[in-house]
Parts: structure tokens; C-alpha cells; sequence
């Protein structure tokens, strides 16, 4: 797994852990102080799940929702 492929794994992980009263800028925010990424390379990851349809309309998509759910496995191992 490549550095890339790990940063949209951990950001799609954020996601759909993120608490109903928190927005995507919030996860953004929170993923960006760990020091995984300035906030630069966060708006462009973000803006790379929309294009790749993992996001829409501030939520996660099916698809987006099973990458996820499939990194939190992953990661769980």
C-alpha cells in the first residue's frame, strides 16, 4: 500500500467516524492537527473522494461508506 492510498484510507476511516454535529471541515481540521497532513494536502485528498465519488454532498457515498468500512478492517488486523 502506498503512502497515498493510506492517507484515503485513514481520511475515509475519519469520515465515517465523525459525530452527527461535526462537518467534513472538522474531520479536515482534527486529520490535519495528528500531523498526517498540512491542511494544503487535506484539501486536496478531500477534493480528490469527490472527484473519485467517494463523496457527495458533505457525506460519504456507498461507495465511500464500503472503502471505508473496509479500511477499518484492514486496519483492525
Amino acid at each position: 500500500m502506498n503512502e497515498d492510498d493510506m492517507i484515503k484510507k485513514v481520511t475515509l476511516l475519519g469520515i465515517l467516524k465523525k459525530q452527527p454535529d461535526e462537518t467534513l471541515n472538522d474531520v479536515m481540521l482534527m486529520l490535519a492537527d495528528t500531523g498526517m497532513y498540512d491542511m494544503k494536502e487535506a484539501k486536496q485528498v478531500f477534493k480528490a473522494l469527490k472527484a473519485e465519488q467517494y463523496l457527495s454532498n458533505g457525506q460519504l457515498t456507498l461507495k465511500g461508506i464500503t472503502a471505508a468500512k473496509d479500511a477499518e478492517q484492514e486496519f483492525k488486523l
